[in-house]
């Protein structure tokens, strides 16, 4: 980690990656029970930007760093599961902004891939150096040529798609799956997803945080639909969001209702699918 701040200016969606940073290290340092991720403390200290706006939408509750840091722990989990059964296994992680998943997964035999915007990786570069076994790719996910770039797929791939495809158009996301389907048969993939109602109010809450142009254009409550688009593509499990994740005694009551409540009604969900 380099010790000079390094100023990040970007735009849109891209923008989202500094919202869901300053979250994972909030609660890192306030409830790392939850999620340990000592290098989102490290990487909010060393960026160059104005976190208040950030702060001010997310200073009412826990609720919404819970929502970004949740699905993180949750798919930290699911990673851990896949490369215990495929140890040498690829694993990609679409739009990575400055995720740090590799540090706490890393089981020393694993090839990672980050992709992202080449203005993101930009950063990302300066910020997080490439480690052994990790490979950057400065494309959109929806670029085929990226594909290629993943070398090592004989072993297993397994792709995360984390606080991504809800921003892009279904037929944008349709085209993604075909993409996945067409290269990787045989492949799993995590990502997460809201309810079309859930997708209606973030989008506001979005705006909250200051990051303009952006708003959610996909919503799904349930992926059975998705396997109409293609018959190669196969559900796993799908769970809320909230799900197995334990309530801290320390918390607020009205935060344990409104997790229980999104599991209930499950308005932001976790799908893992086989394509």
């Amino acid at each position: 980690m380099q010790h000079d701040k390094i100023k990040i200016n970007l735009s849109a969606v891209s923008e989202t990656l500094l919202a869901s940073l300053w979250a994972r290290a909030k609660i890192s340092r306030e409830h790392n029970s939850l999620l340990n991720d000592v290098k989102a403390i490290e990487l909010v200290e060393h960026i160059d930007y104005d976190f208040s706006t950030i702060q001010k939408a997310f200073r009412v509750n826990l609720v919404g760093t819970l929502t970004n840091t949740v699905r993180v722990r949750q798919f930290d989990d699911k990673i851990k599961e896949y490369i215990a059964e495929h140890p040498k296994a690829s694993v990609v992680n679409i739009g990575a902004g400055l995720d740090t998943h590799f540090y706490r997964v890393d089981n020393g035999s694993i090839h990672w891939y980050d992709l992202d915007l080449p203005a993101v990786i930009d950063i990302r570069r300066k910020l997080l150096p490439e480690p052994d076994r990790v490979t950057y790719i400065a494309k959109s996910f929806l670029d085929r040529s990226w594909c290629k770039d993943v070398k090592q797929n004989e072993n297993g791939v397994f792709i995360i798609a984390g606080g991504v495809l809800m921003y892009f158009e279904e037929v944008q996301v349709k085209q993604f799956f075909s993409l996945l389907a067409d290269n990787f048969p045989g492949s799993e993939i995590v990502f997460d997803g809201l309810s079309k109602l859930t997708a209606f109010f973030d989008s506001f809450k979005i705006r909250r945080t200051g990051i303009k142009g952006i708003r959610i254009k996909w919503g799904i409550k349930d992926a059975c639909k998705m396997t109409q688009w293609d018959d190669r593509i196969k559900v796993i499990e799908q769970f809320p969001c909230f799900h197995s994740i334990p309530r801290d005694l320390a918390w607020d009551k009205s935060i344990k209702r409104f997790m229980d409540a999104v599991d209930k009604n499950r308005l932001i969900n976790i799908f893992h699918l086989l394509v």
